[in-house]
Formats: C-alpha cells, structure tokens, sequence
C-alpha cells in the first residue's frame, strides 16, 4: 500500500515535469515568432510612412491609423503575454516561481490571457475570416496585398487563434483569476476600441474597416452590441473548454494538495507503519492508498 501512494506522487511530479518542459518549449518558439512579427510590422508601417505616392484611399487609412487597428492591439498584448509566460517558465524551472515576483508575475500572465488575450483573439479570428470569406473588401482589400505578405496576414489573423489552442492543452485555467478584473478588461477593451474608430469616423470621416461603411447607422449600432456580446461570451465559454482538456490533471493537483493538507509527506509516504497509527489513518487516506 505504501509503495502504491508513492507511485502516486511521482506520477503527478512528472506530468507536471513535462507539462512544464513543453511550456517552456512552446513559449520559447512562439514568443521568438511574435516578437519578429512584431519588429517587422513596424518595418512595414515605417516604409509605408515614408512613401509620397500613396493615393488609394484604403492604403492612406492604413498610413494614418495602422496603430489603431485592434488586430494590432491584440498581437501586442499576445507578444507581452507569451514574454511573461517565457519568463514565469524559466523562474518555475529554476523553482523561484513561488517568490513574490513569481506571484505577481503569474497573477499577470494568467489575467491578462483570459481578460484580454482570449476574447480578443477569437473575436479577431472568427470575424474577420467570417468577412474576409464574404467579401474581403469589407476588411482587407486586395489592395493591400501590395503591402502585406500574405504570411504576415496569417501570422496576426490565423496563428494568434492556434496559440490560444496549444495555451489552452498545455495550461491548466479551469476558473478565472480574478474574475472582476477580466471582465473589466474584456469591457474595457471593447469600449476603449470603440471609442478609437467612431472617433477617427467623426474627425477624419474615414472608417477603419469598410464594413462599417455599407451599415446604415442602426445597423452600426445591432453590429456594435454584436461586437460586444461576442468578446464576453468569447471569455466566458474558455474555461469549461480547459475544463475539458484538464480534468483529470487538475484531480491529480487536488489529491496533492489534500496530502499535503493533512500532513503526508513525501507523495504519501509514511514511515510509521505499526498496527495502532494504521487504524487511526482518515478514510481519504485509506482510499487514496487504493489507486
């Protein structure tokens, strides 16, 4: 029996070694990728700026406000997150995660990807590729495909939805961190945004995204609650579904913590065997003992 609840503890010790190895794995490559992404899209918007020749009234829309696009925004703030979650990997492996910056930085990194990362994201990926395969007029003209690699189009529309995937699988978040704080950025957000392109429509009478300019006004108000809606149901249907995924991981985690509560040592290793201490061990050990 004892042999058996040993085998316990080391078998949650390596899931968690390779949960970790793969984090520390996926992270590193993915926040390479974003941060290159990142330095060239400045590159393009830096040339862009410095071209005299541009007529076309899309590509002078993307001159002037290419900070403004929320497509943008939501790259950014995915890069910030997967340089603190490369960061909270390296402190876990050198095991000074549990420090106060440790704390800090993982209370960050985890309201940040659900508040801001996931809604934003699928939001983004779902509705623009819904429009793009309408009409791509409505939200990235042929036209700027003079300008935008289509590799780059993919990388700020297509791949920031896989990341959120593989986060997901490798990541346990079966509840909201803070759920006060995340819903205050996902609102946040989404009126901050909206803020941005009505007023670039009323002082430079230009929409960013032409989609707005074929709405009479109450169809951009039903659009706009859409937009909304869509950002909050985004953040509330991402944790049953890493519920799914982390189900049984997240029993194992329980049933440490349960050990570690009523005072087991070492995975449930006990060296007092004799016949007396057997008879007064709780019932949850004593189940415990039978896996």
């Amino acid at each position: 029996m004892t042999e058996v609840k040993i085998t316990v503890g080391e078998s949650y010790g390596k899931k968690r070694s390779i949960s970790l190895y793969l984090r520390l794995i996926f992270h590193v490559i993915a926040s390479g990728v974003f941060h290159s992404v990142l330095m060239y899209g400045g590159y393009l918007w830096m040339q862009l700026l410095q071209r005299e020749d541009v007529t076309e009234p899309a590509i002078v829309t993307a001159k002037l406000f290419t900070p403004c696009y929320l497509t943008n925004w939501n790259f950014l703030f995915q890069t910030i997150f997967l340089t603190m979650s490369l960061v909270y990997d390296l402190m876990e492996w050198f095991d000074r995660h549990e420090t106060g910056l440790g704390r800090k930085l993982r209370f960050c990194r985890d309201v940040m990807f659900s508040g801001l990362v996931v809604p934003l994201t699928l939001f983004i990926s779902t509705m623009f590729w819904t429009l793009f395969w309408i009409d791509r007029e409505l939200v990235f003209p042929v036209v700027y495909d003079q300008l935008v690699p289509w590799w780059f189009n993919h990388c700020v529309h297509t791949n920031i939805a896989i990341v959120i995937l593989i986060e997901t699988v490798l990541q346990a978040r079966r509840h909201p961190t803070h759920y006060k704080l995340e819903l205050w950025l996902t609102g946040g957000a989404g009126v901050l945004y909206a803020i941005v392109y009505y007023s670039i429509f009323f002082f430079a009478h230009r929409w960013l995204y032409a989609v707005f300019g074929i709405m009479t006004w109450w169809q951009v108000c039903l659009y706009q609650i859409l937009i909304w809606t869509s950002t909050f149901v985004f953040y509330y249907i991402q944790f049953p579904i890493n519920r799914i995924f982390h189900r049984e991981e997240v029993e194992d985690q329980k049933q440490v913590i349960q050990e570690q509560k009523s005072g087991i040592q070492n995975g449930g290793f006990t060296e007092q065997t004799n016949d007396s201490v057997l008879k007064h061990r709780s019932k949850n050990q004593i189940e415990s003992s039978s896996f």
